[in-house]
């Protein structure tokens, strides 16, 4: 219900204003149904080629983001991670800074290829992470949590290069991408985040029996039966696919992926099978909640969402470690 609410309220709210019949009447007439309410054809084109594409993205970006980071805190036994942990988000944002300042040089449409270079650089980014924390066909969990903190710092430092490098107009093309946006977002882009994210979110989803057994730890999941090792690829995987989508497409959108499935542990405790579905739904309520946000304080501008997201997530989470006194 919450997730309707704020479906058409984002649908309604901004420059200009759509009421939520007109937002029904308006969809409904795209299945030619005609309902006695009168909308412009101005209306029109804003809801269905602007905002609705952006809200789709929205709540796909949230809920993979929210479901991501509950499996990565399963798969780490570490409520405090995130899923840009391996250095995903860090391989996304370098393959996207990479096109912004060198790409003009090369390419005349270099803008074009900026989802696609960060796409690349993400599944890169966790190749990389995943082959260095591997010992004799395992993988380590405490090697790769220190291999994603080296590559991410290495990432840092090769975009801190390349922002060297960078003129005026490509400093502020990076700023703007680095905060993350879903003003971009077409019907084609849509298209790519479902391809990516609905597939992998149900291989995370059916990996809830996996992730609830590692719990108990490694080796008692080893005497259990449970192929552990298939599971930690599958995750680590997805995640990889998911948080290289969302980033692609919608830029660094922080504290959803941390914040969402954290309070939902809190609240409803750590049983998977609870957890993965209901971050998916509040990360994309939240993230829906924030895009209209971003473009309802500045009107007829708009603020990057990674800000609103930042703005909102950090002070709720120390809020909460506070109450939680150190306990988190």
């Amino acid at each position: 219900m919450g997730c309707l609410m704020a479906f058409f309220v984002g649908l309604g709210l901004g420059a200009i204003r759509i009421t939520p019949l007109q937002c029904l009447a308006i969809l409904v007439s795209k299945l030619g149904i005609t309902l006695p309410i009168k909308f412009q054809t101005e209306q029109t084109f804003v809801l269905c080629s602007i905002r609705l594409p952006r809200i789709l993205a929205g709540g796909m970006v949230g809920a993979g983001l929210g479901l991501a980071g509950a499996a990565m805190q399963g798969l780490f036994r570490n409520p405090l991670a995130d899923p840009g942990l391996v250095g995903v988000s860090s391989g996304a944002a370098i393959g996207a800074v990479l096109i912004l300042v060198l790409g003009p040089t090369f390419l005349a449409t270099a803008g074009l290829f900026v989802p696609w270079a960060a796409f690349c650089g993400a599944l890169s980014v966790g190749w990389i992470t995943h082959r260095l924390a591997q010992r004799e066909g395992r993988i380590l969990i405490s090697t790769l949590l220190l291999s994603g903190i080296a590559v991410n710092a290495l990432c840092g430092a090769g975009i801190g290069l390349l922002t060297y490098l960078a003129t005026d107009a490509q400093l502020r093309n990076i700023t703007f991408w680095s905060l993350g946006s879903l003003g971009g977002i077409t019907w084609n882009s849509i298209g790519w985040l479902a391809l990516f994210i609905l597939p992998a979110a149900g291989g995370l989803f059916n990996q809830r029996r996996t992730l609830n057994i590692l719990l108990l730890g490694e080796a008692e999941a080893g005497h259990l039966g449970v192929p552990i090792e298939r599971g930690k690829r599958i995750i680590l995987f997805c995640t990889a696919l998911i948080v290289g989508a969302s980033v692609s497409f919608a830029g660094m959108i922080g504290f959803v992926g941390l914040v969402v499935p954290h309070l939902l542990r809190l609240w409803g405790g750590p049983d998977h099978r609870f957890l993965l579905p209901s971050s998916a739904i509040l990360g994309a309520l939240l993230l829906v909640i924030a895009d209209t946000t971003a473009r309802l304080i500045v009107i007829p501008s708009e603020l990057p969402i990674g800000i609103v997201t930042a703005f909102c997530g950090a002070p709720f989470f120390l809020w909460l470690l506070k109450k939680e006194g150190g306990r988190i």
